[in-house]
């Protein structure tokens, strides 16, 4: 009838956000895009690196894109809040992935507001899974998206790590984890220096370190812009909530990595 809200609105079923949008207005998914004929060459971001320490879990991520053999962005950011308690790395074709990030970001806040509690950390895994399983058409046109969460797990007091792959599979990581084109050497460092029980401060560290090696081999990866001041994004996540490192108190631990390997280059 004139002046009444369309059925899908007033309609009862699932909290999902990304299923009443893809009712209402279906064309505004990242999955949905029209895409024009031919080969599309578009900014891809690279290294992300998730931590567990004592306290919860941290994640890092550079700031390098890249488009083709060229660096298409030197600031870009990769690491995001997914809500007060979780985070969400990304790699893969950064436009889309930052679309698809907003859009869990509200699926979560959604959920929050019409079932008046917070998804468990399970829970929200499995939407962004569901989310990644619908984008996989674009991913088999060369637009994959390939993030990294993690989160502190408020019913079993301990950060985890949940990796995924470009068809929705999910899967859970312990004690590190990295994605991206730089991650084979990240979690080599980390593999090598990584010990259970470490601090929040040793964490930031161990993925700073990472991050480094990362970019010492692979030329997608960005290593910290000293002249430019441009450093890693890490954010942390602990009983507490998440939060954003300062950079003043990340770029103090990139002076301290950086003046290590002046003097042993391979850490």
């Amino acid at each position: 009838m004139h002046g009444r809200l369309p059925a899908h609105f007033t309609a009862p079923g699932s909290a999902s956000f990304t299923e009443f949008l893809g009712l209402a207005a279906p064309d505004l998914l990242p999955s949905r895009r029209q895409l024009p004929p031919g080969v599309i060459d578009a900014p891809h971001g690279t290294t992300i690196v998730a931590v567990v320490h004592a306290s919860g879990v941290v994640m890092a991520g550079d700031r390098r894109a890249t488009m083709g053999n060229v660096i298409a962005q030197r600031d870009i950011e990769k690491v995001f809040p997914a809500d007060d308690y979780s985070v969400v790395g990304i790699a893969g074709t950064a436009g889309l992935a930052i679309e698809m990030v907003k859009l869990f970001q509200v699926e979560l806040e959604h959920f929050e507001k019409l079932e008046g509690h917070v998804l468990s950390l399970d829970g929200k895994a499995n939407r962004l899974t569901s989310m990644i399983r619908g984008n996989l058409g674009m991913a088999m046109q060369g637009l994959a998206v390939v993030p990294l969460f993690a989160g502190y797990d408020l019913d079993g007091a301990v950060g985890r790590i949940f990796s995924y792959d470009v068809t929705g599979g999910r899967y859970e990581e312990h004690s590190f984890h990295s994605v991206g084109s730089g991650s084979t050497f990240a979690r080599s460092a980390l593999k090598k220096r990584y010990r259970d029980g470490v601090t929040e401060a040793e964490a930031v560290r161990l993925a700073i370190d990472a991050l480094y090696d990362a970019a010492d081999d692979d030329s997608a990866t960005g290593g910290p812009d000293l002249s430019r001041k441009i450093w890693p994004v890490v954010m942390s996540v602990t009983d507490e909530g998440a939060r954003r490192l300062p950079d003043d108190e990340v770029g103090a631990v990139v002076q301290t990595v950086v003046d290590e390997r002046m003097v042993q280059p391979g850490g």
